[in-house]
């Protein structure tokens, strides 16, 4: 299965351990942490453990500038207990409000829909991060409910909305809502 995936401004493609220093710049940033469920790293070393932890066959993908080969970002797309995909992302703060997480985003639904045959997607955010709220509505989620989420470590516990999108529809229905 082809894990690489090209967008307009990015290139999606598995995390490498040559990626870590790029990774901590957000996954040490504490404000990009605030409403993230790991706990805020500390060092590349760390980064890197992540990294090479990561099994093969999870569908985590490093968000890379064509322009730079810098890696801005990074999501995950996989089945949850549910049967749905979920969607994850996180950014660099130096690259949020330009749309490349709605881009990515986009990328991954896409890249699921051809290569997994996924058709029902679910997401969560923080209620009180609205900027990702906005990401997921412009890629077409809809309110499901609300709840909450913890950190993995359980130090923290966030009031969240859960958003789904289905697909049944196929690809056109995906595209009117992918629009910007």
């Amino acid at each position: 299965m082809e894990r690489r995936i090209e967008t307009e401004r990015l290139i999606l493609r598995p995390l490498e351990e040559k990626d870590a220093a790029d990774v901590f710049e957000w996954v040490g940033d504490p404000v990009v942490n605030r409403y993230m469920p790991y706990t805020l790293y500390q060092n590349v070393e760390q980064v890197r453990a992540w990294i090479c932890s990561i099994n093969p066959q999870d569908c985590e993908f490093a968000f890379v500038l064509k322009e730079t080969g810098k890696v801005i970002g990074a999501g995950s797309i996989g089945l949850n207990d549910e049967g749905k995909y979920e969607l994850g992302y996180n950014l660099n703060r130096a690259f949020w409000g330009q749309g490349f997480a709605t881009e990515a985003a986009r990328a991954m639904i896409d890249w699921a829909y051809d290569q997994l045959g996924a058709r029902d997607f679910a997401a969560s955010y923080a209620t009180a991060n609205a900027a990702s709220g906005h990401v997921l509505r412009k890629c077409g989620f809809q309110f499901e409910r609300f709840g909450q989420y913890s950190r993995f470590d359980g130090s923290e516990t966030f009031d969240a909305t859960f958003v789904t999108l289905h697909m049944d529809e196929g690809r056109e229905q995906h595209a009117r809502h992918s629009l910007p």
